[in-house]
């Protein structure tokens, strides 16, 4: 098996900032139809073997469900019915965000009811409506499909970390926000929300311990693996995560293992899960969590009664 692809955010901040708008649009589509869930887990998206996606959602009309899709193997915006109807868009060079969300949301009203979202975009750097905004418009194939293969290797390895977890956890989710894939591990423990923000209203009232990685942003150019818990103790930064690789990001508040360090390596996935399995329980033990459920993400099951 060949190393894994090189990653760095310059390299294709346009096409990235694109791309990250245009998964905004799916977001806030799962923000208006999808039941509500504790941690405001029903707005995020997951990455299938075909791109971003929503789970299925109820149609506004009542005649089924949807899924809304990016498609970065065919680079289409996809819109699909229960009853197999489907629109596509294609996502082509020189497009703006503006033209594909209003043609995304056409769809959405053509196939299941017509449903108005918020189109101000979220934790991001700018703050034009996602209806409006012209100036995101990039769209590069090969370096799209270069970010799926990322993201798809990343995917896996935090899908096989979550996979013995006996607590409460996530799928891996695909926060179109922060434009990551996250794990989220939870420990039964309910927390004062840090703020009336209603984001942090109503994702921070549970304690847990998050797993993740991004592709780089302005802030941080390089794509890396991530390890935060929240609320985070004062014994929690600084730790030595040898022989695992990885190390605490004063600046972030977070462990983070640079992909970079590791994709050229003979088992860059292999590298990646011991970060995972070692930050996660350096984390469990600052954040005083109940040992035998900390030790079930480790493959170490509970005892059989």
């Amino acid at each position: 098996m060949g190393g894994w692809p090189a990653l760095t955010y310059s390299d294709w901040s346009a096409t990235c900032d694109t791309l990250h708008a245009h998964t905004q649009v799916l977001g806030k589509l799962a923000v208006e139809l999808a039941p509500p869930e504790p941690q405001l887990q029903h707005a995020a998206l997951r990455l299938s073997v075909r791109g971003w996606e929503t789970q299925a959602l109820p149609a506004r009309d009542g005649s089924g469900a949807i899924v809304a899709a990016l498609d970065l193997r065919r680079h289409e915006a996809v819109v699909e019915h229960s009853d197999g109807r489907e629109a596509r868009i294609p996502l082509t060079p020189d497009q703006p965000v503006a033209e594909i969300t209003r043609d995304v949301l056409d769809a959405v009203d053509d196939l299941a009811g017509a449903v108005e979202i918020n189109p101000a975009p979220q934790e991001v750097p700018w703050d034009t409506p996602l209806d409006e905004d012209r100036e995101h418009a990039t769209y590069d194939p090969e370096q799209v499909a270069t970010y799926f293969e990322a993201a798809t290797r990343a995917a896996l390895v935090l899908a096989e970390f979550r996979a013995p977890f006996r607590g409460r956890s996530s799928p891996v989710n695909a926060w179109w926000g922060t434009f990551d894939l996250a794990v989220h591990f939870y420990s039964g423990e309910s927390v004062e929300p840090p703020s009336d923000d209603f984001i942090f209203r109503n994702s921070g009232d549970a304690q847990q311990v998050s797993i993740g990685w991004w592709p780089g942003d302005r802030a941080h150019e390089r794509s890396a693996f991530f390890a935060l818990a929240y609320p985070t103790p004062d014994s929690f930064g600084g730790a030595d995560l040898s022989p695992a690789p990885g190390a605490w990001d004063a600046e972030m508040g977070e462990y983070l293992l640079a992909w970079d360090e590791i994709r050229d390596s003979p088992d860059a996935h292999s590298r990646a899960l011991d970060f995972a399995r070692v930050a996660f329980r350096h984390a469990c033990h600052a954040c005083d969590w109940d040992p035998a459920l900390a030790a079930t993400a480790q493959g170490v099951p509970p005892p059989i009664h």
